[in-house]
């Protein structure tokens, strides 16, 4: 770093045979992600010291003000002052601008957002209303660090490497979108039925599990699956279907200390229920908790064999899931919204359960 706090620079040229390296192919967006538009967005980036916990952020405004002349003048002082001027109305550093001003538009939304942002190299603002043109956007610190001048050969593809691992992963992706998501300020979250109908949870973390729920994990684990009660905090009733549930034998009570969720898979000769709990911060299936759902469904007439028990999170590295593993019944599932096709077992000795929900013979 800079006495200024700002990074070394690398050349455009070299940024982008970076960005080539960093998203191989099949990588999400790979031409936002690797063009010259975002080399140079990078370079830019860089360029002013929008790096995450730095506190300076970039705009779109001061990628297409840069010219030739601005980025070859890599003193602090230059650099800062570029910073603050090129927000200023009318500004023009000496040279010919890279874009004109017309290019906020792909800059900010492919480069940026569905690029940049959508795959964690860069973070954005929260604090900011979305029609404000104050700077928002900045490199996250891991990604930053892959464009020194000093890392070279081995190291950086190591480096590479390791932040692919960490960032592109599947999971780390699903991770990326469930925080963005609970963290939009949208005051709604539209869950997809699997029978085609549409129902609305109050915006937040654990709306957005129960969304991954029905619309991830009951596909990928059940044959046939439907949604008999889905509710949210405050005991608020979202959905409830009693005409499906007696035809299973299931009396659906809102004072019967029902969990969050129940799903059941039609699909086989005996249906198979599913209690959900979803947690956010607290309240999995408990051993405490699976002998009162379980004494609900024996109390139906349901075979304990046909009932099984999921507590949903959103990661493993979740607080939620830190703060109550310890504390998930023998014999329950537990499932991770960042890695939908995967199935945590507390096996028990039930193997028939264990069989119908990770072998897909539900």
């Amino acid at each position: 770093m800079t006495e200024a706090g700002l990074p070394p620079l690398l050349g455009v040229a070299e940024v982008q045979r970076r960005l080539l390296i960093i998203f191989p192919d099949g990588s999400p967006n790979r031409g936002y992600c690797t063009r010259e538009m975002a080399a140079r967005t990078v370079f830019v980036a860089l360029y002013v010291g929008a790096l995450e916990g730095k506190g300076a952020w970039l705009a779109p405004k001061h990628v297409y003000r840069m010219t030739e002349e601005q980025a070859a003048a890599t003193s602090p002082e230059d650099r800062l002052a570029y910073a603050n001027a090129a927000m200023r109305p009318g500004y023009d550093p000496p040279g010919t601008r890279w874009y004109a001003d017309n290019t906020r538009e792909p800059i900010r939304d492919e480069t940026l957002r569905e690029g940049l942002v959508a795959v964690g190299a860069a973070t954005t603002r929260t604090d900011l209303a979305t029609t404000s043109s104050k700077p928002r956007y900045a490199l996250t610190a891991d990604f930053a660090a892959l464009f020194r001048p000093d890392l070279c050969g081995d190291e950086l593809t190591d480096a590479i490497a390791s932040w692919q691992r960490a960032t592109l992963s599947k999971g780390a992706l699903t991770r990326l979108k469930l925080r963005r998501r609970s963290g939009s300020g949208t005051d709604s979250v539209l869950v997809a039925f699997p029978n085609g109908e549409t129902r609305r949870l109050a915006s937040g973390p654990s709306s957005e599990i129960a969304r991954a729920v029905i619309e991830s994990f009951a596909p990928a684990f059940l044959r046939e699956p439907f949604v008999l009660w889905l509710s949210e905090s405050g005991n608020k009733v979202v959905a409830r279907d009693d005409a499906v549930a007696a035809e299973i034998g299931l009396t659906i009570q809102a004072d019967r200390d029902l969990p969050d969720l129940i799903l059941v898979d039609l699909g086989p000769t005996e249906p198979l229920l599913i209690f959900v709990e979803v947690v956010a911060t607290d309240g999995p299936v408990s051993e405490r908790r699976r002998r009162s759902l379980l004494d609900i469904a024996e109390a139906d007439g349901f075979d304990p064999r046909r009932v099984a028990f999921l507590t949903a999170f959103a990661d493993r590295d979740a607080p939620g899931y830190q703060k109550t593993y310890r504390n998930l019944a023998w014999g329950s599932f537990a499932w991770f919204a960042s890695e939908p096709d995967k199935l945590m077992v507390l096996h028990d000795g039930d193997v028939e359960l264990v069989r119908l929900l990770c072998a897909g013979e539900g």
